[in-house]
């Protein structure tokens, strides 16, 4: 038996994450929303649908599953089968005031690790545990030198030395900052592809977190140029934060498209890879702290940059469905509607091929210094 579920997130301002449980309607157990597929519904769409229905919840499902996980499903009868459930990231924008089962369940937002220690399922507990790791401990080399900072501030001696060191972690920030631009340029394009009164203000935003983008790239080779030691090989800092850049960019690139051409419906392909930029920048923005401790960090950032190319070749899927489908709908009669529509999707696979390429510059990283 399969069935499909939604795992309902939202990233807190430090950059933690918190998850979305329910209760089980017949034994009062915390779990995540799920049913069966529905007819006419892809996957996601129909984990979407249950979590609304279960939850109140609604937002930008992901079209690439986070993994599966089993349990023993008991019928009205007594008996019981065995049932495999696909879990869909569900990035919650809002909850509704009233739902379908609003009297039925309970529902409460927990930390990672509070929510794998309330299910049951052992393997949905490693998929919550495991949706966003913990920043590691800095390494020894980092420590000390922030020993030294700290002491500099008492002992003047030190003070002065302080001053002749270089501010390594501002590169780290920086990168971090960036991928904050990445995760809300994302939010907002999705908002847009679903269209509504609301289209100029997302249009604005993503504006808007390209120029922020832009002052930090031009902070980061500001100080490639002026810092003698920096974390990684100058090269490497200016390509990872190059190919961040690209990303923002064609999201606004796409954003203009769409105010040019003045496009207000949206292909429900669009959505879905709207979906995807979603969760590949909400990887991009775990994986920039892993970089302050790459040897601690290493086989964590393997595993984001896996999914990363994983989801990219899910959107290349979906774009070449999308274009299928517009050709067969408008080559005779509206071939023009299908050349404006072919443009959004390429705008849209150069967003996703961006972040591929924000994996690979990492696995590089990994190979280099882990």
């Amino acid at each position: 038996m399969r069935q499909i579920a939604a795992l309902p997130y939202r990233i807190e301002a430090d950059g933690s994450a918190r998850v979305m449980l329910i209760t089980s309607r017949d034994t009062g157990r915390w779990v995540i929303p799920k049913g069966n597929p529905i007819r006419g519904l892809d996957p996601h769409r129909a984990a979407a649908h249950e979590a609304y229905e279960e939850a109140g919840v609604s937002g930008i499902p992901c079209p690439s599953a986070l993994g599966t996980y089993r349990y023993r499903k008991r019928k009205n009868n007594g008996e019981s089968r065995n049932a495999t459930v696909a879990v869909f990231p569900l990035a919650v924008l809002k909850q509704a005031e009233e739902w379908p089962e609003q009297d039925e369940r309970e529902t409460r937002w927990f930390t990672l690790a509070e929510a794998a220690d309330a299910v049951a399922e052992p393997q949905l507990k490693q998929l919550i545990a495991g949706f966003r790791a913990p920043v590691a401990p800095a390494g020894l080399l980092e420590r000390g030198l922030a020993c030294v900072r700290n002491w500099g501030a008492t002992i003047p001696m030190l003070r002065w030395f302080q001053a002749l060191m270089p501010k390594q972690g501002r590169f780290f920030e920086q990168f971090e900052d960036h991928a904050a631009t990445l995760v809300a340029g994302a939010d907002a394009l999705a908002r847009l592809l679903e269209g509504g009164d609301d289209m100029a203000d997302h249009v604005r935003e993503i504006f808007e977190r390209e120029h922020e983008a832009d002052e930090i790239i031009r902070e980061v080779l500001q100080d490639v140029r002026r810092i003698l030691i920096t974390p990684f090989d100058r090269s490497a800092i200016t390509s990872l934060i190059g190919v961040m850049d690209d990303a923002i960019d064609q999201m606004n690139k796409t954003a203009k498209a769409i105010t040019l051409y003045e496009i207000i419906r949206f292909e429900p392909q669009m959505r879905d890879m709207a979906g995807i930029i979603v969760e590949a920048a909400r990887i991009t923005a775990e994986a920039m702290p892993l970089l302050r401790s790459v040897g601690t960090n290493g086989g964590r950032l393997h595993e984001l940059t896996e999914r990363l190319v994983r989801i990219e070749g899910h959107a290349d899927e979906i774009h070449d469905a999308g274009l299928r489908a517009l050709y067969r709908a408008h080559i005779d009669s509206k071939p023009l509607e299908f050349i404006v529509g072919r443009e959004i999707y390429s705008h849209l696979e150069k967003i996703v091929d961006r972040f591929e390429d924000v994996a690979n510059e990492i696995q590089g990283l990994v190979i280099d210094h882990a």
